[in-house]
């Protein structure tokens, strides 16, 4: 009789481990879930931080005038009267320039 409770015993705790390993809500399962979890707060984070720096921006175009004036001037190209626009233009490259010299056969002078 001892005997058969303790194989029923052993046979249900086989099963419990069984369940608690691979089974639904299983240990594999909760420890997917946790990185899922992980990974999920870090994106909300870096998305809270671009929240708050965009209602920075936002607030700074509303209650200021000197950041529609930055941005207008960078963005659009904003001159005020009395101003003198300059524009930089830069050479381009001559197409010779960047290859080397011609290399000289070997034993001519």
């Amino acid at each position: 009789m001892l005997r058969w409770i303790a194989l029923v015993l052993l046979l249900l705790l086989i099963g419990l481990q069984l369940k608690l390993w691979t089974g639904s809500g299983s240990m594999r399962e909760v420890d997917v879930l946790r990185v899922a979890v992980k990974k999920q707060a870090d994106e909300n984070a870096k998305l809270l931080q671009r929240n708050q720096a965009v209602g920075a921006d936002v607030q700074d175009l509303k209650h200021g005038d000197q950041a529609v004036e930055a941005r207008a001037r960078t963005e659009l190209g904003l001159i005020k009267p009395g101003e003198v626009f300059y524009q930089v233009v830069e050479q381009p490259a001559r197409a010779g320039s960047a290859l080397p010299p011609p290399a000289t056969p070997a034993g001519s002078p």
